[in-house]
């Protein structure tokens, strides 16, 4: 019985993938997250936004670095999504926290 190629962990994108999508993509979340929060930092919760950003650029560099580190690979393409939705989730929950601060001073 060979594998259902339609199942999630069997697309080429996180079996075959050499990363480089991943980076691309990556990058282009990175600038809209920056363009977002940069605006934000001077919004309490003082400090929010600035580590977020701070947080957001980590990661991806992390991610540059797990294409380099890591052999090529289900285990590296896993790992760069992790690293991808966790800046996307880092981004939504900051953005979340300002504007319910935000909205309960007024």
């Amino acid at each position: 019985m060979s594998e259902d190629p339609t199942k999630l962990t069997n697309q080429p994108a996180l079996t075959t993938s050499t990363g480089r999508s991943w980076l691309i993509v990556g990058l282009l979340l990175v600038i809209i997250s920056l363009a977002v929060l940069i605006p934000l930092a001077g919004l309490p919760p003082a400090g929010a936004a600035i580590g977020a950003a701070i947080a957001v650029s980590v990661l991806y560099i992390a991610m540059a670095v797990t294409r380099l580190v890591v052999a090529p690979g289900r285990r590296r393409l896993t790992l760069m999504a992790s690293e991808m939705i966790g800046i996307a989730a880092v981004s939504f929950i900051t953005v979340g926290i300002v504007a319910a601060t935000a909205a309960a001073g007024l």
